[in-house]
């Protein structure tokens, strides 16, 4: 066989404990205490070894799924052809157009990229035309508290202390965001994600009670989140920029809100969709006004794709940093934020593997 032919393609669940200095927030109706993704390994004939990261609902289904669907139609082919993956979508395409098969194949496109990039010996940003920038600000992306004004000011004002110069909150209320912008005092940029808190007849409202408080963007305000519609008509009405995408896991409806500019930021999770869709999608906004703020709330390969896309697309934005103190930081050492800002790895693949705890599983319960 040849060398670039994949010997094996294998996820290992990530599970990072970590604390938000306040009890666990809920997360799907429980108590949230770990951050659940998962590690794709791939290695080739020859030994070379690549990583992906894919969105991981349920650590018990997703390593059946790579073993039982992914790992059989990978391996045995070339890791640079390019009809490899369309070729999976299509073949797995009966199994659901978004959910953990998609993540799946998200975690898998990754590792194909990385894999490309480490034998051609660049980094990752050079497959997608050079980097544009050296460094990528990173802002701090808070959990939820609730409303607790107490919380807010304290873990924000630490935020701040490390170096942080933007913030995010997942809160509902105008109140919670007076309290942060208490904190933070004006000009610092403050975004807003509501996780789809609202219909679309009360997010109006909503909305005009926090413009007082100057928040950067609103994220994911209505539900369903992928009412394009109701996003066009929400965006004429409250004149604050809205921010979606997170939920996807079908590139369709991000490009349809990029035509039709029902959004002013699309947020494609490189972990849900793949590197491949979120840097069409990138590609896809220059010449409008949507902007492309890849984001993806984990700490692996995931990660660092979404620096290289940052630095690679025609306009700067910033990275979210989930702000927690975790068991396990991936990627601590050879890529540490520093000021608030990231430097981009000029390393070949992503720019760094993942630690030998991770890479053997030692965080998968």
């Amino acid at each position: 066989m040849a060398a670039n032919t994949l010997a094996s393609v294998t996820c290992i669940p990530m599970r990072l404990p970590f604390h938000h200095w306040n009890p666990p927030p809920l997360f799907a109706g429980r108590p949230r205490d770990k951050l659940d993704s998962a590690l794709v390994r791939v290695q080739t004939e020859d030994g070379t070894v690549a990583w992906g990261e894919s969105y991981c609902v349920e650590p018990r289904a997703l390593p059946a799924i790579f073993e039982t669907l992914i790992a059989p139609l990978a391996c045995g082919k070339d890791g640079d052809d390019a009809s490899l993956l369309p070729g999976m979508q299509r073949i797995l395409h009966n199994l659901g157009r978004s959910g953990p098969v998609v993540h799946a194949l998200a975690g898998l496109d990754i590792a194909l990229w990385d894999l490309r990039a480490k034998r051609a010996g660049v980094p990752l940003y050079a497959l997608l035309g050079g980097k544009r920038r050296d460094s990528v600000r990173v802002y701090a992306s808070l959990l939820q508290y609730y409303g607790s004004a107490e919380r807010l000011d304290a873990v924000t004002t630490q935020a701040l202390g490390e170096g942080y110069t933007e913030i995010k909150l997942h809160e509902r209320t105008a109140a919670a965001l007076a309290a942060t912008r208490r904190a933070t005092g004006p000009g610092v940029p403050i975004m807003v994600d509501t996780n789809c808190a609202w219909l679309p007849d009360q997010a109006g409202a909503e909305i005009a009670a926090m413009a007082p408080h100057d928040p950067f963007w609103v994220e994911e305000p209505l539900w369903p989140p992928e009412d394009d519609q109701a996003l066009a008509r929400l965006k004429a009405q409250c004149g604050i920029a809205l921010a979606v995408g997170e939920n996807a896991s079908c590139a369709y409806a991000l490009q349809r809100m990029i035509d039709t500019q029902a959004v002013d930021y699309i947020q494609p999770s490189v972990i849900k969709l793949g590197l491949t869709a979120a840097w069409d999608l990138a590609r896809r906004c220059e010449g409008t006004p949507v902007v492309c703020a890849p984001q993806v709330a984990f700490f692996g390969p995931g990660f660092l794709a979404s620096l290289h896309l940052i630095a690679a697309q025609a306009r700067e934005v910033s990275l979210e940093r989930l702000y927690v103190a975790l068991a396990h930081v991936p990627y601590g050492r050879s890529v540490p934020i520093e000021n608030g800002r990231l430097q981009v790895p000029d390393t070949p693949g992503l720019g760094a593997d993942p630690e030998a705890a991770l890479a053997e599983g030692r965080y998968r319960d």
